[in-house]
């Protein structure tokens, strides 16, 4: 049994919105299903943690789902800064019951045990953001990570954390986030939402204990 991660596969089955304008992402689609179905097996996990779909609804979001429904291993899906279709988390399972997503649970609030870790996470926030609330919706998030890893706690094994926003880059850090890692001991941290040019700024590597590590689709390839 394995754990993978990936971030931002930005599915666009029932809305206009491909991602093959940009660079990198020709036939995106296809090359995640070939190389996802070539490296997980039906046993395994994936997280992923982010910018799952372009939809703006439930409805909208349901050929996405029947697409990740269908690749082997259980996914683990968080909430990325672009999924408007996201929902309380009573409503997405419902959703997923009432359209036999039987390969899709959700990371809000809330842990995994898969083998020997145990899965924590949230959206984060974005050390550079210049929106009004920024503090409140730091505290947020913040608060929101350290329940997660609370509940990791609580399951047992090393704690592994994803979020959708870097905590870290080459030039910038976002303090409160990393202060969160930092203070519950954080080992291993897996981020996304970076792509193109943006890239060459992420941080993959060791800082304060923590080993950070970009998996946005692109970056991967």
């Amino acid at each position: 049994m394995s754990v993978y991660a990936i971030g931002d596969i930005h599915l666009s089955f029932s809305v206009d919105k491909p991602m093959n304008i940009f660079k990198g992402w020709d036939d995106y689609v296809g090359r995640t299903e070939k190389n996802w179905q070539h490296l997980v097996a039906p046993e395994d996990t994936v997280i992923i943690n982010g910018d799952i779909s372009w939809a703006m609804s439930l409805d909208e979001v349901k050929a996405d789902f029947e697409f990740i429904n269908r690749l082997n291993g259980t996914k683990i899906i968080s909430k990325g800064n672009h999924d408007y279709w996201w929902n309380t988390v009573t409503k997405m399972e419902n959703f997923c019951v009432e359209n036999n997503f039987d390969t899709i649970k959700f990371l809000h609030n809330n842990a995994y045990r898969i083998g020997d870790i145990s899965v924590a996470g949230t959206r984060g926030w974005f050390f550079d953001a210049e929106k009004e609330n920024v503090d409140k919706v730091m505290a947020r998030e913040c608060a929101r990570l350290q329940r997660s890893i609370d509940e990791a706690k609580k399951l047992g094994g090393e704690t592994v954390v994803f979020l959708h926003y870097p905590p870290v880059s080459k030039m910038r850090e976002c303090e409160p986030i990393l202060n969160v890692l930092n203070t519950n001991s954080i080992s291993r941290c897996y981020y996304g939402h970076l792509h193109g040019g943006a890239i060459n700024s992420a941080f993959n590597g060791i800082k304060s204990g923590t080993e950070f590590r970009l998996v946005s689709a692109d970056y991967l390839n």
